[in-house]
């Protein structure tokens, strides 16, 4: 029997005491509020913003549920065959006033040549050019169609083939208005027939239209869709003055100038932008309500005249927010500051920042924009900036956009 090797315990060291709750807490508690503040508060605030949002569209939902109720799932304004029946009157009220629009200008094309020193002689050489596009009869009477200015731009010659055939060659450009890309022209013809002006402000999200123009020259080419948006800014290039309705309704080159009709018929936007070179869904229309404001001026005056400060303004973006202090509700920079501009005489100066104009919030430098286009000329507007002293009140008389590009022919 083996035995038992003895056992010799190591030496002894004892496990450190653990810390004093007393000194933990403070520590965990600050590190606590400090993860709230960083996390939580953020996450609680977008959360607030979510859920008025979602109730926003909630109530709209359940108001749109119950119309829908009422109609019943056999309605007859629900049918198919009577959807289909209203695109059909609708075409065929509204075709005879869509034209087809020729346009003939010479563009001079440089060039240059070696002569007998060898040395290169610039010269220019005219070059026939052809466009087209699509316009509305609005005054049957007058024989004044409203298209687009990019339509007609340079154009030498204009000719306008009628839904019945006849071709008028007798065409006068009236007036144009290049920052909303408008144009009136005057046919002298007889037994015309106009659409009716319809009101774009009644126009809803989701609303039946439905586009007519001469897509590729293909004549009297009609496409429906809905309005996606309303409002719609900053997207198309070409037109500054932006303010489009945005449908899914199928337009592409060629339907420029042509109606965007509702499903009375009535003329609620002039079709005038796409997004790329051909149909993607998204289309743009000038609203009717804007485009008969300046078709008005431009058959009784020749021209636009459209309010004017003479700035350059921008948006703030969210590092400069930060930077001046200012809160989330934003801001507009002012860029630029043209001499002798009703800008300058206000006293407005390079580096300020708009956060009132007329007592409202200023949070969207072409929605300012537009709001000065629209106004008088002689108005008076307070306006309140922000400058590295503080926020300072001003009062800005509104001028009139000089040698506006508006001109009568």
């Amino acid at each position: 029997m083996s035995e038992i090797p003895p056992f010799y315990p190591g030496p002894y060291a004892p496990p450190p005491p653990p810390p004093a709750p007393a000194r933990r807490l403070p520590l965990l508690l600050l590190l606590l509020f400090a993860l709230i503040f960083v996390i939580v508060l953020p996450y609680m605030a977008e959360q607030v913003q979510y859920g008025m949002k979602r109730g926003e569209l909630r109530a709209k939902s359940e108001v749109a549920a119950e119309e829908i109720a009422k109609l019943g799932a056999n309605a007859s304004l629900v049918k198919l065959a009577d959807t289909s029946l209203a695109f059909r009157r609708v075409a065929e009220l509204v075709e005879p006033s869509v034209v087809h629009i020729n346009t003939e200008s010479i563009k001079i094309v440089r060039q240059e040549m070696q002569d007998e020193w060898g040395l290169r002689v610039p010269y220019g050489k005219g070059q026939r050019m052809r466009g087209q596009g699509s316009g509305v009869i609005v005054d049957a009477k007058e024989g004044y169609v409203v298209t687009n200015f990019h339509v007609v731009q340079d154009a030498a010659a204009l000719e306008v083939k009628l839904a019945d055939g006849r071709t008028i060659t007798d065409v006068r450009l009236v007036g144009y208005d290049v920052l909303m890309d408008l144009a009136v022209i005057k046919l002298n013809s007889q037994n015309l027939i106009a659409a009716a002006w319809g009101n774009s402000d009644e126009l809803a999200v989701g609303d039946w239209v439905l586009a007519v123009g001469n897509p590729y020259g293909l004549d009297g080419t009609f496409t429906s869709g809905i309005v996606s948006a309303k409002e719609r800014r900053g997207l198309a290039k070409g037109s500054p003055y932006q303010d489009f309705l945005q449908t899914d309704a199928a337009v592409n080159p060629g339907n420029s100038g042509g109606p965007l009709v509702d499903i009375t018929g009535k003329v609620v936007g002039i079709n005038t932008a796409i997004l790329g070179e051909a149909f993607r869904g998204i289309s743009f229309a000038i609203p009717s309500n804007e485009a008969r404001k300046v078709y008005n001026q431009l058959i009784t005056e020749g021209r636009v005249a459209r309010g004017w400060l003479g700035v350059g303004l921008d948006n703030l973006s969210a590092e400069q927010m930060k930077e001046l202090d200012v809160e989330q509700t934003g801001g507009i920079l002012v860029k630029r500051v043209l001499p002798n501009s009703p800008a300058a005489l206000g006293g407005l100066r390079v580096g300020d920042v708009i956060l009132q104009w007329d007592g409202k919030p200023a949070v969207d430098a072409m929605e300012l924009t537009l709001d000065i286009a629209r106004r008088k000329t002689g108005d008076k507007v307070e306006m309140i900036v922000l400058r590295a002293d503080g926020p300072q009140k001003l009062t800005i008389t509104i001028g009139q956009r000089p040698d506006d590009v508006n001109v009568r022919k």
